[in-house]
């Protein structure tokens, strides 16, 4: 009589056929497999060298440079921060001379709101897109600039847009609901009322102790006696 094959026996079975087949595999593919392994070592210690050796050293140079234009746009000196003074660089400098830091990346975020400021707004719009931020507040802030952008350009629909991802980027009490605000006073000007009232209750509802909640019912009964 046949012995009957347990199911533990058919998995170590199963196990056992998978290994021959990737020993096979490995076996028969072996050169192009190692040259693989060794082109992605390369890659890998190629970009920690770029990281340790280049761009560390770049961020520390940026950092040194770009503190006057800082200043220069604390004190509204736009063009001084922009272009610089002559001794030190500004915002469009420290983005051509230091190239993929982060210090580079935050003057896209300086550069397109001095170019806001100056009515500049399609200008203002490609920098701040070229802003790639993370920091929560900074990052809600270049994105509600965007919509601003947009509402002086004429275009409301685009603006509302942003200004509803501003407000949703980073959920907090400091940035999102001046952005809500910002999106249902938009609203109200295309006669959207009732998106406009949604707008209002959740700043009521979701930031209660924020400073826009405190007279948010009059803007609810506003946009909703629109509606009516």
């Amino acid at each position: 009589m046949a012995k009957k094959t347990t199911r533990a026996e058919e998995n170590i079975q199963a196990v056992e056929e998978a290994l021959s087949k990737t020993e096979y595999f490995i076996e028969k593919n072996q050169n192009p497999i190692l040259i693989f392994i060794g082109m992605l070592v390369i890659v890998i210690l190629a970009y920690m060298g770029f990281n340790q050796f280049y761009l560390k050293p770049q961020e520390k140079k940026a950092q040194e440079q770009v503190f006057m234009a800082e200043k220069y746009f604390e004190t509204d000196s736009l063009n001084l921060a922009l272009n610089g003074d002559g001794l030190y660089p500004g915002f469009l400098d420290i983005m051509d001379d230091y190239k993929w830091t982060k210090t580079a990346n935050l003057a896209n975020y300086y550069t397109g709101i001095i170019y806001m400021k100056k009515g500049e707004y399609e200008t203002a719009i490609a920098y701040l897109e070229d802003f790639d931020g993370d920091d929560e507040m900074v990052q809600p802030m270049a994105i509600g600039a965007i919509g601003d952008s947009y509402m002086e350009l004429g275009n409301p629909d685009k603006a509302v847009a942003f200004y509803l991802e501003a407000a949703n980027v980073s959920t907090n009490d400091i940035t999102s609901p001046p952005f809500f605000m910002k999106a249902g006073w938009t609203y109200e000007i295309n006669g959207e009322y009732s998106k406009a009232a949604e707008v209002y209750k959740k700043i009521k509802t979701e930031f209660s102790k924020s400073q826009e909640a405190r007279d948010i019912d009059k803007f609810i009964a506003h946009a909703e006696g629109m509606i009516k």
